[in-house]
């Protein structure tokens, strides 16, 4: 009898969590942000990793509340630990950018958090280690190609365009300049400024 009702307990701890995110996400883009902050923080008190990435959000663009990146890190690395792939990539950034502890320690923890969220499908995480290995203090140019197309592949232009200059230049892959002259025609078709220029060049 008691397992059941811890049981219930839980349950209902976790629908009043997901129905005070919502009620936050409504809230917000209802533009009443203050009310949003309020729902994400009373369901990120809950443990819940949604809220807290949505609060996360809320400090790092002032949204409700203050702006307060080390804030937006700790709530960030609260839903991360949860493995919320998003929050993992935006934790991994605060890592980097911002993070407290030696520059090798908090590199090795990015990472780590960046190839998880690109794992799960996270375009921006696929295309932020596509750069990253492509032009970082150690270059591993096959691995950031291999990024750089998943984020393609995922309808980043932008990414469509890296690899069409990895191509043209012959990064990570064998110089093929017709392979760089599709890429870069889909990553102009998208919208792509830069790739319409390197065409025109």
């Amino acid at each position: 009898l008691e397992e059941a009702a811890f049981q219930l307990q839980q349950i209902f701890r976790i629908d009043i969590s997901i129905a005070l995110n919502i009620l936050g996400i409504e809230s917000m883009r209802a533009g009443q942000c203050r009310a949003a902050f309020t729902c994400f923080q009373l369901a990120a008190d809950r443990g819940y990793s949604k809220a807290q990435f949505n609060l996360g959000l809320c400090y790092e663009h002032g949204r409700g509340t203050h702006r307060d990146l080390q804030k937006a890190g700790f709530y960030y690395s609260q839903a991360a630990s949860s493995h919320h792939p998003m929050a993992q990539y935006h934790y991994a950034r605060y890592l980097l950018q911002h993070g407290p502890g030696s520059f090798w320690d908090r590199h090795r923890q990015a990472v780590a958090l960046l190839e998880r969220a690109a794992g799960a499908g996270i375009t921006e995480a696929q295309a932020y280690l596509g750069v990253f290995y492509m032009t970082g203090l150690q270059p591993q140019e096959k691995r950031g190609l291999k990024y750089l197309l998943q984020a393609a592949n995922s309808g980043d232009a932008q990414s469509r365009y890296h690899v069409g200059v990895c191509y043209e230049q012959g990064l990570g892959a064998q110089q093929d300049l017709a392979e760089a002259l599709r890429h870069y025609r889909q990553s102009a078709a998208a919208g792509n400024r830069r790739a319409r220029e390197r065409l025109r060049a």
